[in-house]
């Protein structure tokens, strides 16, 4: 299944991101490409594939992108070859997107998604964290922070929406919606041929 976290900038989703990768490491996670310039210490493949414009529109025309969208004058996208090799392989995959690519991602994957949004404790702490992140210009902030009502506004439109006051509470959660989702049994097809080894004991069984 497709795990997506959604988040305004600031309120923790690629923490918590981080936090379940190392909790599970049979997720796989979904790098975005981008054709903004790589941060310090941002490693190609690991945080995104960086890419240019000219690439990046490419790859949207011959529909090799699941979602993609245009953020602060930079746009970021989804690849879809490797995700899509990762669910045939029976592992789920996690996103770190905006609820713009969620639509996508759920339109694109037709079901196997689970959507999660994280709000923060209030717009104070959102403003607080961000600042503290110490990655951004001022008027970066400003710019995240005006978006981040817009961004707020789309919760209605997930599974689950989780506060995130406390990070390791918020994570003790989300490890319970996932282990919660896994025992579905839309998700577990081998229980249809587990249940008829069961029905033919019973017979078996029989004087």
């Amino acid at each position: 299944m497709a795990v997506i976290l959604s988040s305004p900038s600031g309120a923790g989703k690629s923490t918590l991101a981080r936090r379940l990768m190392a909790w599970d490491d049979t997720l796989r996670f979904s790098v975005s490409a981008t054709t903004r310039a790589p941060r310090d210490g941002e490693v190609e493949g690991e945080h995104y594939y960086f890419t240019d414009p000219e690439e990046f529109g490419r790859m949207i025309v011959a529909g090799e992108m699941l979602e993609y969208a245009e953020v602060f004058g930079n746009h970021y996208g989804s690849p879809r070859a490797p995700v899509e090799e990762a669910l045939k392989a029976g592992r789920d995959v996690l996103f770190d997107i905006d609820w713009q690519g969620t639509q996508q991602i759920k339109a694109a994957l037709q079901g196997d998604v689970v959507s999660i949004f994280i709000l923060p404790p209030s717009i104070a702490e959102l403003e607080r964290r961000l600042r503290a992140r110490g990655q951004d210009a001022v008027e970066v902030i400003a710019g995240r922070m005006a978006k981040s009502e817009a961004e707020i506004s789309h919760w209605g439109e997930y599974d689950y929406v989780l506060v995130n006051e406390d990070l390791d509470a918020t994570e003790a959660v989300l490890r319970g919606i996932l282990t919660a989702e896994r025992m579905k049994t839309t998700r577990q097809p081998w229980l249809t041929e587990f249940t008829r080894g069961l029905a033919t004991e019973f017979k078996e069984r029989q004087p």
